[in-house]
């Protein structure tokens, strides 16, 4: 009888793993994954980008969570090897509109306790000459890393401290009851003290297995990037960000420079056809049927109508996205930007068809769900699998 055992194994999941070996090591731990590695959905198919934590409402977990687990994965990656690059981040302001914007994003950033620096048009071309700018502001806490070679690393570490990790195993019903969790799987069942819920893109229907009715369902979202070409890589040479608009939920287009020298552009945000279709033309009948009868999702897509519209414009038409990347660096055509792998976006959205904006984790009896966990999430995973493990 495993004494914890973690559905999923991306950066978090493995991250409340490490957590919990460290703080119980002579317990027995199991990570059940029903992909065959790890990372394999959002933690490897992000932007990689290290979050300082500004962008987050004062108080809230995200912004705590984000600012610490920023330290805690510049620590890891020092102490495990792992390749990354601490390059600061300028959130550009492109026309005046946007300046009061900017001064709020820069009063919460010293709210929430981070160094920020504003910035000048002239100061923002002397570090990035190609990125059109009125002002902006210097983030310097802000990284690039391969989060899947973290999640790799802690399989390692894992692995190394007796942690059973069990790849290409589903988890197909749980059963919690007083004594512990009946755990059925693809490949038979495990009796577990404790679980823990990280399954990701399919953590609220992992919780309704366990028996509750989580407050919110997992929506999709797509997140379609473009890379410069080869030739334009100079363009960018850190991480340039717009400003947020207040009155959409999702950050925009920017500019990330990988650790392999690429930059990356995107993403913008499109609801997907299935929990894991990576490409436009991705479709499972029960995930469609699902997203579609669910209220929250049409209560939601009418209130951003215009915006919703525009993005999936955006998606369907390159030159309306090289429209909007022109904005921030004037000279780069159609021809300049290269289509690479979508990211999906697990979204908890209620009924109410809200958002939530904040980490949602709760606990029921013998079992914790972490049920949304969107970006900052991979920066604060050791941060969050320290809150869960407190939880246990």
């Amino acid at each position: 009888m495993a004494d914890f055992t973690v559905i999923g194994a991306g950066i978090i999941g493995l991250a409340t793993a490490f957590k919990l070996s460290q703080r119980f090591p002579d317990q027995n731990i199991v990570v059940l994954e029903k992909e065959d590695r790890p990372a394999a959905h959002q933690t490897g198919h992000n932007s990689g980008v290290i979050h300082s934590g500004i962008y987050y409402r004062p108080g809230s977990l995200k912004a705590k969570l984000a600012r610490e687990g920023n330290k805690d994965m510049y620590e890891f990656c020092e102490e495990h090897g792992v390749s990354y690059r601490k390059t600061g981040k300028i959130i550009a302001a492109v026309k005046d509109e946007e300046l009061a914007a900017l001064e709020n994003l820069y009063q919460r950033g010293k709210t929430n306790g981070l160094e920020v620096k504003r910035m000048t048009g002239e100061e923002i071309r002397r570090v990035e000459p190609y990125v059109n700018a009125v002002a902006g502001i210097y983030v310097s806490s802000t990284g690039i890393v391969d989060f899947s070679e973290v999640a790799e690393t802690l399989v390692r570490l894992l692995r190394e401290r007796n942690v059973k990790i069990h790849f290409s195993t589903r988890v197909t019903d749980l059963d919690v009851h007083e004594s512990g969790v009946s755990i059925e799987t693809d490949h038979g069942k495990i009796r577990s003290r404790q679980v823990v819920n990280c399954a990701g893109l399919f953590s609220d229907r992992i919780a309704r297995m366990s028996g509750i009715e989580p407050d919110a369902q997992i929506v999709p979202f797509r997140g379609e990037y473009y890379k410069f070409a080869p030739e334009k890589r100079d363009r960018v040479n850190g991480l340039v960000y717009p400003v947020p608009d207040p009155a959409f939920p999702f950050l925009g287009v920017h500019f990330t420079k990988m650790i392999d020298g690429g930059v990356h552009i995107g993403p913008n945000a499109v609801p997907g056809l299935m929990r894991e279709g990576y490409r436009k033309s991705d479709f499972d009948l029960d995930d469609f049927r699902e997203i579609v009868t669910n209220p929250g999702l049409w209560k939601l897509a009418f209130r951003y109508l215009p915006m919703g519209v525009q993005e999936m414009w955006r998606s369907f038409n390159k030159k309306a996205f090289t429209r909007n990347v022109q904005q921030y660096v004037p000279e780069i055509t159609e021809e300049d930007l290269v289509p690479v792998e979508a990211g999906v976006r697990a979204q908890a959205l209620t009924n109410e068809g809200k958002l939530l904006d904040d980490f949602f984790i709760i606990r029921d009896r013998l079992a914790l769900h972490v049920l949304n966990a969107p970006s900052p999430a991979a920066t604060a995973s050791f941060k969050i699998a320290d809150y869960i493990v407190d939880r246990q």
